[in-house]
Parts: structure tokens; C-alpha cells; sequence
């Protein structure tokens, strides 16, 4: 192979390693955006509109101050698109927007070996309360509580496929406003579009909870790729 033809393979791949389009000469993603969360670990979650029902999940690691591409897979969004956090509406089956904390994993398949992450076995008596009258409002409960209506919650062990494997979007979950939302996950592949998680398929999900480190304190970027929700503003 001709010398240029090597100089150019290189170039090529240490592009893909870090997460650009070839020819694009853009810095990788959470380079770009306003705010990464403080830690050193970035899932980005990436819809090219606001109204898209499907988009890209990519999971990165800063190392000697770049942001390196660890991994990536396609991802499902609410089945009425994106919205932004700070306004949206419960039941309206959108995905807020903004960047969030992850508080802990969750599933009814055991974590996955390597998982550093808090990781709790979903059981016959966990809940997920979205009730908005009760005092447990967008929280895990085990069991349900009397002042929490299971009409208004979830029954986590019910979703068999969903919640085989998950992480806790920290959206409307330090202070609960009461009717924003509850009970966001990025979690495994359902059927079709989401009720307002994210999702992507089950080995991606097992590799990110692999991958995630609490010491190196990860977060989350749900956005648009331009316009008012655009993954570049959180």
C-alpha cells in the first residue's frame, strides 16, 4: 500500500475512534455541548428531530482531555417525539430533553457481569409511582405504597422485555414537579417507540451498564441534532 493510501487509512480511523464524520472536521460530540455533566463518562441519546421516534445512543469516555467514542447503537425515542425537560407534560408520551444523572440501574434479568453501577432486582412487589397525589411521586416503591394508585404507576416485573435491563434517567427526580413526568429509563427495546424513555437493544444496554462507573460520575444528553432542543445546548 502506498504510503498516502496508509497516512490516509490512519486519518480515516482515528476519525471513527473518536467519534467524527469523516470530512467533517468537527469535534466529537460532547465536545460541542454547553454543559457534560462534570464527569469524565457522557451518553449522549441523539434524534434528528424534534418529532423522530428513533435515533442514536453513544456512549463516551473523556481520556487525557478528548472524548472518546466507547460505543454506540440505535435507539427508540417517545412515540411523540422530543420536548423540552423543563416543560413537558405527563401522559403526553414524549422524551424530555436536557442533561440528566443516573441514579441507579434497575432489572428483572440479573446485572451483568462487571456492572459497577447500584443495580436492583426488580421483584413481584416493585413499583415505580406516577401517581401524582402521592408523597412517592416519580420514585422506585417496594412495595406499593396506600397513598400511591396502582392505575397511576408501574408495575416494573410486568414489562418483561422493557426492563429486563435499565438505568434511571434522573429527569424530574432531585425535586419532583408534579405532572412534568415520571418513571424515565433508558432501557431495552420494547415492541416500537417509547412512552417517553429511551431505548436501544438489550446487548447495548448490558454493555452500558458494563461500561458506566459511579467514581467517574456519568450522565446523560437527550437533544435534538439542531433547532430548540438541540443536544448542543444541555
Amino acid at each position: 500500500m502506498r504510503p498516502a493510501a496508509v497516512a490516509a487509512l490512519v486519518s480515516v480511523s482515528a476519525v471513527a475512534l473518536l467519534g467524527l464524520a469523516p470530512g467533517a472536521g468537527s469535534e466529537p460530540l460532547p465536545a460541542r455541548m454547553a454543559d457534560t455533566g462534570g464527569g469524565s463518562q457522557l451518553i449522549t441519546a441523539e434524534a434528528p428531530a424534534a418529532d423522530s421516534t428513533s435515533g442514536t445512543v453513544t456512549w463516551w469516555d473523556l481520556r487525557d482531555g478528548q472524548w472518546v467514542r466507547a460505543g454506540s447503537a440505535p435507539a427508540r425515542f417517545g412515540a411523540k417525539g422530543l420536548v423540552e425537560g423543563d416543560t413537558r407534560k405527563q401522559g403526553t408520551n414524549t422524551t424530555p430533553t436536557g442533561l440528566y444523572g443516573l441514579p441507579f440501574g434497575f432489572g428483572i434479568k440479573a446485572a451483568p457481569a462487571g456492572t459497577r453501577v447500584i443495580y436492583r432486582p426488580v421483584g413481584q412487589s416493585s413499583w415505580w409511582c406516577e401517581d401524582t397525589a402521592s408523597t412517592a411521586y416519580n420514585r422506585w416503591v417496594d412495595p406499593l405504597p396506600a397513598d400511591c394508585r396502582a392505575a397511576e404507576s408501574e408495575q416494573l416485573i410486568t414489562y418483561t422485555t422493557q426492563y429486563a435491563h435499565g438505568l434511571v434517567v434522573g429527569f424530574n427526580y432531585d425535586r419532583p414537579v408534579r405532572g412534568r413526568g415520571a418513571g424515565i429509563f433508558l432501557h431495552v427495546n420494547g415492541r416500537a417507540a417509547t412512552a417517553g424513555c429511551v431505548s436501544v437493544p438489550e446487548d447495548a444496554m448490558r454493555q452500558i451498564l458494563t461500561w458506566a462507573d459511579p467514581a467517574r460520575k456519568p450522565h446523560i444528553a437527550i437533544g435534538t441534532t439542531d433547532g430548540g432542543t438541540a443536544i448542543t445546548r444541555y
